[in-house]
């Protein structure tokens, strides 16, 4: 078992598994925010880089149902029509994974955690993610590469995606398919990025594949949950969550 474990001591590996099912629960009920969890829990007790590896797969695996669950014509046709932004966060993706040997440590820390506290704080504060976009055109290019810049590096590209369906009003089924397609797309290029990169080497992938696991599973529970619970309260404590672990990664970011 311990070439799985990426040199982690069994209880910190334990506790990796129990971060991959429950984000994969948080996926599965309320449709994103399974990098959010997963880079915001991991790295509060491993390095950056081992964070960003252990979520590639179960992020990849889980999206796969995500993006095809209308079936392949319709994830086609959800890719055809936001071609724009998906391009354009690929292309972002590509380029910003690189500079992952070139970051300190600290700054990583930051670049991760103030984004998903502001994030998660203005959704807990009630602030509409609507915008007023006067050229569609470019705002598909422009806030796809945003989220593809900061995904490369951080497994996290998902917000500006979300920002600009809720902006443009895309009906819920056709939202969680758009996210699944971007999320399917940004994790192929991230794993084929960070193989080139070093992150993913053998000792990652066992571990990222190991978490796939229980992420799935996790996914599942969340699936049987979403019909069942009340879903602004799930996801307000969700958010929560996240605000607290965003101020972590700051706090050890300063320090």
């Amino acid at each position: 078992m311990g070439w799985m474990m990426a040199g982690l001591e069994p209880g910190v590996f334990v506790a990796a598994l129990a971060v991959a099912m429950v984000a994969g629960f948080v996926k599965g009920a309320v449709g994103f925010a399974m990098p959010m969890v997963m880079i915001s829990a991991l790295s509060s007790f491993m390095s950056p880089d081992l964070a960003l590896a252990g979520l590639i797969l179960p992020t990849l695996v889980t999206n796969i149902s995500q993006a095809l669950r209308q079936g392949t014509g319709a994830a086609v046709d959800t890719a055809r029509t936001y071609w724009r932004f998906l391009t354009a966060m690929v292309v972002g993706i590509a380029l910003s994974a690189q500079l992952m040997a070139e970051i300190p440590v600290s700054v990583l820390f930051l670049a991760l955690g103030v984004p998903i506290t502001a994030y998660a704080a203005v959704q807990l504060a009630g602030v509409p993610l609507a915008l007023k976009l006067e050229h569609r055109r470019g705002a598909e290019w422009g806030l796809g590469a945003l989220g593809g810049l900061y995904g490369g590096f951080s497994g996290v590209w998902g917000p500006p995606l979300l920002v600009y369906l809720v902006s443009t009003g895309v009906e819920k089924v056709e939202m969680v398919r758009a996210l699944g397609v971007a999320f399917l797309l940004g994790a192929v290029v991230l794993l084929a990025s960070h193989l080139e990169t070093g992150v993913l080497g053998a000792s990652t992938l066992a571990f990222s594949a190991a978490l796939t696991v229980p992420a799935q599973v996790g996914m599942q529970v969340g699936y049987w949950a979403q019909d069942r619970l009340d879903q602004v309260r799930f996801r307000r404590w969700t958010m929560v969550v996240l605000v607290v672990m965003g101020v972590n990664l700051v706090r050890r970011g300063l320090m």
